[in-house]
C-alpha cells in the first residue's frame, strides 16, 4: 500500500480534475501508476490540466448537470475502478430567505444531483474491489450564515455515501470532508483580500495553516488505496472542528 506505483494497472476516474483538489488526486493518482482520465465543463481548463498530470492521462469535456453528458463520459472510460467526484461550483453566500426555489434546486445539481448521476453511471463499469469517494465540506457540521443550502447539501452527499456504501458493497463507497483549503475557487477575490482571510480561516485551526489542494488529494489515494475503508467520512481540516 505505500509503494508509490499502487495503482499501477488501475482506471481512475476524476470528475472535477482540471483544478484545484480534483487536479491534485488526479497528478496524485497518475503518480502511483493509474491511468487517469479527469473531466471537467471547461474545456480550456481541461486541455491546461492535462498539461499538468504525467504522460497517459485524458480528459473529457462533461456537463454534471446534463446526465446524457454523464452518461458519454463513462461509455468513453469503459471499465474502471476508482471514481472521485470533487467537482462543484463557487457558490455566494445568500440566505435561504432570499433564494427563489428554482435557484436553491440548482445549487444543489453539481454538488449533489452530479454526483447522484456519476455513480449511477460508473457503478455498473466499476470493478468489485474499487471505490468511490466524493469531497464535501466542514459546513455540513459548522453552517455560516448565507450557507444553509450549502450545509444542507453536504449532509446530503455524506448521508447518500453511507447508504452507497451498503447498496454497492464490496465496492467500497467515502467522503472526505475538507475545511479550508487553498484552491482556484478562492481566486475571484483580490490578492490581498483573500490572503487575509486565508490568515483568519488559519488562525481557527489547530495547525496554524488553512489546507492545500495537495493534502485532500492524499487522503483520496489512501481511500483508493485501503480496501478495509468504506462508509466512512474523514475530515481534513486541520482540527477547525474542535475549536
Amino acid at each position: 500500500m505505500t509503494s508509490t506505483m499502487a495503482l499501477t494497472g488501475q482506471r481512475v476516474v476524476v470528475i472535477g480534475g482540471s483544478s484545484g483538489m480534483g487536479l491534485a488526486t488526479a497528478q496524485a493518482a497518475a503518480r502511483a501508476g493509474a491511468a487517469v482520465t479527469i473531466a471537467s465543463s471547461d474545456k480550456g481548463r481541461l486541455d491546461k490540466a492535462l498539461a499538468q498530470i504525467p504522460e497517459g492521462a485524458d480528459g473529457v469535456v462533461t456537463d454534471t448537470r446534463d446526465e446524457d453528458s454523464v452518461a458519454a463520459l463513462f461509455e468513453h472510460v469503459g471499465n474502471l475502478d476508482h471514481l472521485v467526484y470533487t467537482a462543484g461550483d463557487a457558490v455566494a453566500p445568500k440566505a435561504l430567505v432570499d433564494t427563489p426555489l428554482a435557484d436553491a434546486r440548482q445549487r444543489m445539481d453539481v454538488r449533489f444531483w452530479g454526483f447522484v448521476a456519476a455513480v449511477g453511471h460508473a457503478a455498473p463499469r466499476m470493478s468489485p474491489n474499487g471505490s468511490i469517494s466524493v469531497t464535501s465540506g466542514t459546513v455540513g457540521v459548522r453552517p455560516a450564515p448565507g450557507f444553509a443550502l450549502g450545509a444542507a447539501g453536504v449532509g446530503a452527499t455524506e448521508g447518500l455515501a453511507r447508504g452507497l456504501a451498503l447498496e454497492l458493497a464490496p465496492i467500497r463507497v467515502n467522503v472526505v470532508r475538507a475545511g479550508a483549503v487553498r484552491t482556484p475557487m478562492w481566486e475571484a477575490l483580490p490578492e490581498q483580500q483573500r490572503e487575509a482571510l486565508f490568515a483568519t480561516m488559519a488562525k481557527r485551526t489547530l495547525t496554524g495553516a488553512i489546507g492545500e489542494a495537495e493534502q485532500i488529494a492524499a487522503t483520496h489515494l489512501y481511500l483508493m488505496q485501503n480496501g478495509f475503508v468504506t462508509g466512512t467520512v474523514i475530515t481534513v481540516d486541520g482540527g477547525a472542528l474542535l475549536t
